[in-house]
């Protein structure tokens, strides 16, 4: 009976389950009353099913880094305040559709906070995607150069939270500006955006070029976003000396 129960949950993809009681029938001298084991198999079936979740969602993100809220060094000169690091950490942001900007210069730790915070959405069963900036305004152009544009773009509005990394490395073109116009007005009051930049965010107006569209983009952006500004050392730099 024991087998064919296991091999119907195998069937049934009730792989946590099925790990559960294969382990419980091994270890043969562990005793549950029926309501515990019933709990155990529920139990590990749930947490299974979580971890999995959280696997595919950190995957579909593709962050640069694997990095974690706990990992995050929080060194006096580097700017940070651990207690709005911790509010980023409830994912709040999300559900209020709040944006969240990271500067500082090349090195501080930008990517890796803005992917910690990433990864913690996922975590959370948000959908979230990571990009560098100008790769995506690349694939971008291609989408519309093979058609499925509109694809792409309805996929970019549907994630809870998207990660723009390293923006403001080239002064934006003309068709690069309308396709971040585009990115930024689909989401705006609907989801969040994380926006990574070496330039502070007074100079972003010039990078993105076109008063009209730059001062519309800033408008859904940058006025009601919370903010982080790193300072000190580059991280990477840091690294090295102590290696």
């Amino acid at each position: 009976m024991n087998t064919q129960t296991l091999e119907q949950m195998k069937q049934l993809r009730f792989y946590g389950m099925h790990r559960a009681f294969s382990e419980t029938l091994q270890a043969g001298s562990v005793q549950y009353t029926n309501d515990e084991l019933i709990a155990h198999l529920i139990q590990s079936e749930w947490d299974d099913r979580y971890n999995r979740k959280i696997e595919r969602l950190t995957k579909a993100a593709k962050f640069r880094y694997k990095a974690i809220i706990e990992n995050i060094n929080y060194d006096l000169g580097r700017n940070i305040d651990k207690n709005q690091i911790q509010r980023f950490a409830n994912c709040d942001f999300i559900k209020n559709e709040d944006n969240v900007l990271i500067t500082g210069s090349t090195g501080v730790g930008k990517s890796y906070i803005a992917s910690a915070i990433g990864y913690q959405a996922c975590t959370l069963g948000y959908r979230v995607m990571y990009f560098n900036t100008n790769k995506l305004f690349t694939k971008m152009k291609t989408a519309k150069a093979d058609g499925s544009y509109l694809k792409e773009i309805n996929r970019l509005e549907k994630q809870d939270l998207l990660i723009l990394d390293d923006f403001g490395l080239k002064t934006l073109d003309s068709a690069n500006r309308h396709i971040f116009m585009e990115i930024i007005e689909d989401r705006h009051g609907k989801r969040s955006t994380i926006i990574a930049s070496q330039l502070p965010t007074e100079a972003w107006h010039q990078i993105i070029g076109e008063q009209t569209i730059a001062d519309a983009i800033l408008d859904r952006l940058v006025h009601s976003a919370h903010r982080i500004n790193l300072k000190g050392e580059s991280m990477r730099k840091k690294l090295k000396k102590n290696h």
